[in-house]
């Protein structure tokens, strides 16, 4: 049977990182006024991400982080016998927590960032200069760091669709998965996708208001 796993917030959120991130990898080499879009998809990478954050607390079953956030325990237990989840399992899901979380590092350092030449990061008139070399530096570093975290990503991806034949990324585009056994469903109502939809506004509206 069809089981709806991912709602439609959390799938538009994923897509629209995924687009963000190349976007910005891609501005940030170009050079010139390809950095103000550099700082442009910063800018919506960070607002992505808060929504993620406070998604994981009030989105549906299986965008909740308590639902796959697991214990060092439990992550042991999943790699001596792995079983395939509706949602994501235990290594999964710190692969996602990781690419979350330095995903925000990078947007957050990129805020006072400054490459002394085109661009200063709207905070760096905050701190000191020296914060802003050593925040650059971070934010410079955290980019190889990605690099890896995003190969490692679609390395898993690619893992589980032809030694597994395990499908992930269709879910992640329709929102369902076959499952033979009956499992909660994620809600995804109208109420719940206009809820998110005035999540997102209000942390956009948030950050163009104090980073304009």
């Amino acid at each position: 049977m069809k089981i709806r796993v991912w709602d439609l917030p959390t799938r538009v959120f994923h897509w629209m990182l995924v687009l963000a991130i190349v976007g910005s990898f891609v501005s940030a080499d170009e050079g010139g006024n390809s950095l103000e879009w550099h700082a442009r998809f910063g800018y919506f990478i960070l607002s992505l991400l808060i929504f993620r954050l406070v998604w994981g607390v009030v989105g549906s079953h299986y965008a909740q982080f308590f639902n796959f956030i697991k214990s060092p325990k439990t992550v042991l237990a999943y790699l001596k016998n792995p079983t395939e989840l509706a949602g994501h399992n235990p290594l999964g899901a710190l692969s996602v927590m990781a690419l979350l979380g330095f995903l925000l590092i990078q947007a957050v350092t990129g805020l006072f960032a400054s490459d002394d030449i085109a661009f200063e990061g709207p905070l760096s008139k905050y701190v000191s200069s020296n914060w802003v070399e050593l925040l650059t530096s971070f934010h410079r570093l955290d980019e190889t760091v990605l690099i890896l975290l995003i190969a490692l990503h679609v390395g898993a991806i690619v893992y589980y669709r032809w030694i597994k034949k395990v499908n992930l990324v269709k879910p992640m585009i329709t929102g369902d998965k076959e499952w033979a056994e009956k499992i909660p469903a994620a809600r995804d109502d109208f109420l719940l996708r206009l809820f998110a939809a005035t999540i997102y506004v209000v942390i956009a509206g948030t950050l163009y208001y104090f980073l304009r």
